[in-house]
């Protein structure tokens, strides 16, 4: 218990100096956990060691889930791409943005018949929406505007799939999902929810060092979809 706890707090630490910000997204949790641990260890309490057990092998079979989902799908050419938003810092994307939306370029550029719906609306610290981000990004990098649909009202992942579906002609094609790659299974299990008939994954990397930060995130974002049964099909 001692171990994980100092673990946990060095991690922390190693976000904190590699980022250069002490707030990164869920860093927090690091601390808390390594608080926890740490005081598990000196209380000694019977039968944290089962409870502790059980819940390590939960989390294994999740987080395999979330690791085959970033296997990229082998279709050679998608009619549409859905690139999911994230945060917007001001006008500048975000690392994780970036990352997804640099990927959906790559794919455009090599898949001319490909269109793409960019989707984030505008949020907290966000001078413009973050689909307008996208926009702006692919444009000036030579991705014709006539290819590119702007979904610029979602807040949430379920959102960003929920109102993209609006350009989409027939939700039987395989539509192409592109978001970081921890986060992908999750975003494919949303779509498949909403009515996609066929979503295929187009991952994203992420910033190494928060690797294992979003990837414990995911364990608890996606426990929460599990356990959240969601009416209004497309």
């Amino acid at each position: 218990m001692f171990l994980l706890g100092l673990l946990c707090l060095a991690y922390y630490f190693l976000i904190c100096f590699r980022l250069k910000r002490w707030n990164s997204t869920f860093s927090g949790f690091w601390v808390f956990a390594g608080l926890c641990f740490l005081l598990l260890g000196e209380l000694k309490l019977r039968g944290a060691e089962y409870f502790l057990a059980g819940f390590g092998i939960v989390f294994f079979a999740v987080e395999l889930r979330i690791l085959f989902g970033m296997i990229p799908s082998r279709e050679r050419e998608l009619p549409y791409l859905i690139v999911l938003g994230a945060q917007v810092r001001g006008t500048k994307l975000s690392g994780s943005l970036y990352r997804r939306v640099e990927k959906a370029r790559q794919y455009l550029s090599e898949h001319p018949e490909t269109a793409v719906i960019v989707s984030g609306g505008q949020g907290k610290g966000e001078e413009i929406t973050e689909a307008f981000a996208m926009r702006r990004y692919l444009t000036e990098r030579d991705i014709s505007g006539d290819r590119i649909f702007m979904e610029d009202s979602s807040t949430t992942t379920e959102e960003n799939l929920r109102f993209s579906s609006k350009y989409i002609r027939d939700m039987r094609l395989p539509i192409g999902i592109v978001t970081n790659n921890f986060h992908m299974y999750r975003a494919c299990r949303y779509a498949k929810r909403l009515g996609y008939q066929n979503p295929r994954s187009v991952p994203a990397g992420c910033n190494p060092y928060l690797f294992i930060n979003y990837m414990v995130r995911e364990f608890f974002a996606l426990m929460k979809m599990l356990l959240t049964k969601r009416k209004g099909m497309i």
